[in-house]
């Protein structure tokens, strides 16, 4: 360690290149991951919101809550288990003085345990059917409180009485309304009650042509998450290996041009098991030095973003992150761990 710390003050110029590149892709990793999560969030923040633990729909539609469509009988027999809430789902317009905003309006019932979880920052919940409650993200000075907008294909002017945080359905903001205007806003006949069922507990037996999907499976299914999802995780997983190899290369470079002073470390009777532990150390403080100032580097980046841009940091998250770009750089020791225990001490004593 004593070695280790002794050759970094002496070569500050090829070891401070070493730390800006690692650095570099630190900084990289952390942003893009934060960016990711604030996507991700986009898609299921409002479904998180409701802690719910399973949901049935239509099979017909395959998961996508805003395809599915329940008959009043089908809402009223999955009605009677406790703990369930019915919800009408629909991607639709918003508009209001020549303004136009794809939402998603998600339709409910005043007496039903979903509303009851929703976040309300200002204002209230909507108390009849021509009210609404919108996300917080959406501009107020576009869509103020006590100001009326049009939804869809309904005629009906709808009253804003307040905003909703954690409201963010499918990468578009939720328009909370009263389930009894859902229909006329989808453009259904009033046969349909709403687009699934949500369950806070156990969920009943339901007949073959409706499904029943957990939490985890609704939100896989919406459109486009999984395939973000991995995009994403690829983008990251790859800059993480690129480190690696960079600390490898940087390393192997390094060792080589310490040949011949390890040799005569070697040929005093310094152990292979001391130079190896001194490698290890060396890239430890360089894989450390670089995440430490790239996670801050990223999270200074992240808070000078517009409120538009979607962001959300887990620090569990970034930390395993670290980790992973901490053992991946100590990964990289390898090669010249390897370099270092062929070292003939005979070649610097002619022998």
């Amino acid at each position: 360690m004593f070695l280790a710390w002794r050759e970094i003050k002496k070569e500050k110029m090829r070891y401070g290149l070493v730390i800006t590149v690692v650095m570099l892709i630190s900084y990289l990793v952390f942003v893009l991951c934060a960016l990711a999560m604030g996507l991700a969030r986009e898609n299921t923040v409002a479904i998180e919101s409701w802690q719910i633990k399973s949901a049935v729909m239509t099979r017909d539609a395959n998961g996508n809550a805003g395809q599915s469509l329940l008959t009043e009988q089908e809402a009223r027999s999955l009605q009677q288990k406790r703990g369930a809430a019915i919800l009408g789902i629909t991607p639709t317009t918003m508009k209001r003085a020549g303004h136009r905003e794809s939402v998603q309006f998600i339709g409910l019932h005043a007496n039903e345990f979903v509303k009851d979880r929703l976040q309300v920052v200002s204002g209230r919940l909507p108390q009849h059917a021509d009210e609404i409650a919108v996300d917080t993200t959406l501009n107020h000075a576009r869509y103020p409180r006590h100001e009326t907008v049009t939804l869809g294909l309904s005629a009906t002017r709808y009253k804003i009485v307040g905003y909703v945080a954690q409201a963010q359905y499918n990468m578009a903001p939720v328009v909370y309304g009263d389930l009894e205007a859902w229909s006329s806003i989808k453009g259904v006949s009033n046969d349909y009650a709403g687009s699934l069922a949500v369950y806070r507990g156990d969920t009943p037996n339901v007949p073959r042509e409706l499904v029943t999907y957990s939490t985890k499976q609704l939100i896989d299914k919406l459109p486009g998450y999984v395939a973000q999802k991995a995009t994403f995780g690829m983008m990251i997983g790859f800059l993480i290996i690129i480190s690696m190899i960079i600390m490898t290369i940087f390393l192997y470079i390094l060792t080589i041009q310490k040949l011949p002073n390890l040799a005569v470390l070697r040929a005093q009777g310094i152990p292979n098991r001391f130079l190896t532990r001194n490698t290890i150390f060396e890239t430890g403080v360089i894989v450390l030095t670089a995440v430490v100032i790239g996670g801050g580097l990223a999270v200074m980046t992240l808070a000078l973003l517009p409120a538009t841009v979607p962001v959300y940091i887990s620090w569990p998250v970034a930390g395993l992150i670290a980790l992973g770009l901490l053992l991946t750089g100590l990964l990289g020791t390898i090669v010249p761990i390897r370099l270092i225990s062929k070292i003939d001490p005979a070649s610097v004593i002619g022998g």
